[in-house]
């Protein structure tokens, strides 16, 4: 049987990145999503789930108060972009505590904990990537999620509080920003060489001075990026 999860946090963007996590671990199933606290007792009334995944700081109802009112919790993991919440957070037992943004390994090591604890220990499993192409969801407008296959992505520009996501059959214009964006990417494809461009590692064409040029456009690398972006193109291998 499949893990449950639920994910509770008023911001579009994070439930994203969550959901994007599990999908890449076997034997994991998001059954429902919610921005506020109180629909998701509601929900709680009348389906059982393993484990939630949690924010804190949220309107009418926040993380821990929400914690509070549960008489039997399921596994709870915090995922939030404050630090000094966390010891309050362990003396209501709380599983584990992930700081955004929450990176691919340290969103893992939170998952074997949940195994552990279930006695299910052989379930993380990242699959195998030739069987399916990894993919975000991104929403286009109010009502509809558009799928983006990451192989497909060749660069994300910052437009203040949006983002213009070029890719190799169209381009999409989205509300977040770079920093929550390239988060959802992984850091092995993807790297940020300047304030308001993210690229494609693989889909660079020239490398020359302090800048890349991808499918004939050409894009500076910002000063401060320039080491670790230089590091990371000539030497692929060499990826945190």
């Amino acid at each position: 049987m499949s893990t449950k999860c639920l994910i509770i946090d008023d911001e579009p963007l994070a439930i994203n990145v969550i959901k994007n996590y599990l999908q890449q671990i076997n034997g994991f199933e998001v059954i429902n999503t919610f921005s506020n606290a109180l629909e998701a007792l509601e929900f709680l009334k009348e389906h059982k789930v393993d484990v939630i995944f949690l924010d804190i700081n949220m309107p009418l109802l926040d993380g821990l108060n929400f914690i509070k009112t549960l008489k039997d919790p399921p596994l709870i993991i915090i995922t939030t972009a404050y630090t000094e919440f966390a010891v309050e957070t362990y003396e209501l037992n709380v599983l584990d505590y992930l700081v955004k943004p929450i990176e691919f390994p340290r969103f893992i090591k939170a998952i074997r904990k949940v195994e552990n604890r279930l006695g299910k220990s052989n379930k993380v499993d990242l699959g195998d990537s030739s069987k399916a192409k990894k993919h975000l969801f991104i929403k286009i407008d109010k009502k509809k999620m558009k799928k983006i296959y990451l192989d497909e992505i060749l660069t994300v520009e910052s437009l203040k509080d949006y983002l213009k996501i070029n890719t190799t059959t169209g381009k999409y214009i989205i509300h977040s920003t770079l920093s929550d964006f390239t988060a959802l990417l992984p850091k092995e494809n993807f790297i940020r060489i300047h304030r308001s461009y993210t690229i494609a590692i693989d889909k660079i064409d020239i490398l020359e001075g302090n800048s890349v040029e991808i499918e004939g456009l050409r894009y500076v690398i910002g000063r401060s990026y320039l080491e670790e972006v230089k590091g990371k193109i000539l030497n692929p291998n060499n990826i945190n």
